[in-house]
């Protein structure tokens, strides 16, 4: 990638790297909370004027109950007058004093103010027409002859605030007293929830843009370290050395050995002095001094790998750090599901929860790909197809998705299960990020003949273009979904490393991935 010309080059390119690399990630995680982030807003909106308009509604179909019933059993005992004028104070009594905001209000169909608990100077009459062009009065009587009533928006003078605001009311009618009976609710009292979720996406992003930062940093340092200290020394050593060699050209003096600080090159030295005390042996001194010089090289380049693990090994232990508070985080929203079942906030927390799990475990399978052993054993694939289908449902409910599956059952092969489940996982999760909304995803286990099963997955969502790349590292179709790019790559070693051959089908209208095993032994046929 870079043409480094000396060792100190590699280190900065090595640097430049992972600082790029980290600033990468960063921005796809910010670029993919945001999104996110903007969905929930739409979900707090569109839950609060649903409540909001579910209990005014309430509220106006009880008192509507309230003087039918009244009205039934005192008709013949006092005169249609008394009736109204103690529903009307009824009414009253149960209105919420000390909210200005929230009342219920009476006019007759002919736009007289029957009953307006808030100042005078609030009632409107019947062509009453606020800013916007609507008439609230008699959209409200016209609307409430309906058989059911119905709701209205507009803006209405908030006395709390001291000017219009968005408002939303409810009205029906009481047809044998000709009323028009409503209730309203201010919807700006959203906005307060939109901040509270603003400033909670604010802090979110901090807390990760700090973590990222101070990972890099440290990063950063400890390669600075490690390799300018190494072959700084290194450099000091070779150039000394060399210096010394230069003045034997011409003073036969022996090189001092005490200057000289790795033991090492002390015995490069040794030799050296050696080969100036004797012209006839300075060949074979000097193939000596050739072949100590390539063993401490070796050393050296063995010590530099070791640095190198050492590098790796960290970041293996930041990964498996990761574990613990995924961990602490789906415990809790299991005990939060207990308590709060059906909560569609808990159902976004766990399906996001449920994201990390899977890349997580893409990242640790990168990591251990190469030092584990994956033992091979008899697996009932119909089980394990199921319960990863069981786990992603969730998710794909958050997405507007629904699976369809037909699996065939007890199908087993021998196949070890952590590959497997990366198959089946990344497989799946892609399916939910391209698939287009509302659409199915179709699932398929079955047996093609004794000796080999097909696995199908298939989505409603756009043309793959790019067939040859889309199993290459950190390769995406879509620049616009979430992800690194890494899973299908891990699908395809895993299967190129067990003989599993992949169809792939995609047109305009559907994309079709077809993964064929063999059940006994993956080998070739």
């Amino acid at each position: 990638m870079f043409k480094a010309k000396s060792l100190y080059q590699l280190i900065v390119y090595s640097i430049i790297f992972i600082i790029v690399l980290i600033s990468f990630f960063t921005v796809i995680i910010i670029d993919n909370t945001f999104e996110e982030f903007q969905e929930k807003i739409k979900i707090i909106k569109s839950n609060y004027i649903n409540k909001q308009k579910d209990i005014i509604k309430q509220d106006i179909i009880n008192t509507i109950k309230f003087i039918e019933f009244y009205h039934n059993i005192n008709k013949n005992k006092k005169s249609e007058d008394q009736i109204k004028k103690e529903v009307i104070l009824a009414i009253k009594n149960m209105e919420v004093q000390n909210d200005i905001d929230n009342y219920t209000f009476i006019y007759s169909f002919d736009g007289t103010s029957i009953y307006y608990p808030r100042k005078k100077e609030e009632r409107k009459s019947l062509e009453y027409m606020n800013k916007n062009g609507t008439t609230i009065v008699k959209d409200l009587i016209n609307i409430s002859k309906n058989k059911d009533g119905g709701f209205i928006k507009y803006t209405w003078y908030k006395p709390e605030i001291k000017k219009e605001a968005n408002k939303i009311s409810y009205a029906m009618s009481y047809k044998p007293w000709n009323w028009t009976i409503g209730k309203g609710v201010y919807l700006d009292n959203i906005q307060k929830l939109v901040r509270e979720k603003e400033n909670e996406y604010d802090e979110k992003i901090s807390n990760s843009t700090l973590q990222i930062t101070s990972l890099t940093i440290m990063l950063v340092l400890y390669s600075i370290f490690i390799f300018k200290n190494a072959t700084l020394l290194i450099a000091n050593e070779v150039k000394q050395i060399g210096n010394y060699f230069k003045k034997t050209q011409t003073d036969e003096k022996p090189i001092n050995q005490d200057k000289i600080l790795f033991n090492e090159f002390k015995t490069i030295v040794n030799y050296a002095n050696e080969a100036l005390t004797s012209i006839k042996y300075k060949k074979h001194l000097l193939e000596d001094i050739n072949k100590n010089l390539e063993v401490s090289v070796q050393e050296k380049t063995k010590e530099l790998t070791n640095l190198i693990e050492s590098q790796k090994q960290f970041l293996k232990n930041s990964v498996h750090e990761i574990n613990t508070p995924l961990a602490i985080i789906q415990t809790n929203i299991d005990l939060l599901k207990r308590k709060i079942p059906d909560n569609r906030y808990i159902t976004n927390i766990e399906s996001g929860s449920k994201l990390i799990q899977n890349i997580y475990n893409d990242l640790s399978f990168m990591i251990k790909k190469d030092r584990v052993e994956y033992t091979k054993k008899y697996l009932n694939f119909s089980e394990i197809l199921q319960s990863r289908i069981d786990f992603f449902e969730e998710i794909a409910k958050s997405n507007s998705l629904f699976f369809i599956s037909n699996i065939e059952e007890d199908i087993y092969i021998k196949f070890n299960k952590t590959q497997l489940q990366r198959i089946i996982d990344n497989n799946i999760s892609n399916a939910i990020k391209y698939s287009y909304a509302k659409s199915p995803i179709y699932i398929k286990l079955k047996y093609i003949n004794d000796e080999q099963i097909d696995f199908e997955i298939k989505t409603a969502s756009e043309q793959i273009d790019n067939k040859d790349k889309i199993f290459d590292d950190f390769y995406r179709e879509n620049s616009a979904r979430g992800g690194f790019g890494l899973g299908l790559r891990i699908v395809k070693e895993i299967c190129d490393k067990n003989f599993v051959i992949i169809k792939l089908d995609s047109n305009e209208q559907e994309t079709k991935f077809t993964y064929r095993f063999n059940i006994n032994e993956n080998t070739t046929s």
